[in-house]
């Protein structure tokens, strides 16, 4: 069995600058199949909206061709793209989640 020197001395470095992870902007694009309630209830169900902001949202979804849904950090907001686009096809919506960086946190 080994023995450690009494006299050797080890020192550690903490880095204590953390940063932020960049975020992202989940958008939901507009299409002429996903029924309007689908949408409502995917921003219900995903985000935790209120069902009149989930409505106010999907209405501007339909109105102005897309919306920004929500700003996460990649891997967040990767997750959410698949889930909600696997809920989708499995209900037979051709709906489309695209995600950007969000250039005001950047």
């Amino acid at each position: 069995m080994a023995h450690a020197d009494p006299k050797q001395h080890t020192s550690v470095k903490t880095n204590i600058n953390v940063t932020e992870p960049p975020m992202f902007r989940l958008i939901y694009l507009n299409d002429n199949q996903t029924a309007m309630e689908f949408v409502v209830h995917s921003l219900v169900e995903h985000f935790n909206y209120i069902e009149p902001t989930a409505e106010q949202i999907a209405n501007n979804i339909h109105l102005s061709g897309s919306a920004v849904v929500a700003v996460l950090p990649y891997e967040m907001a990767e997750q959410k793209g698949i889930e909600i686009t696997m809920a989708a096809r499995s209900a037979g919506y051709p709906l489309q989640i695209k995600i950007e960086p969000d250039l005001i946190s950047l």
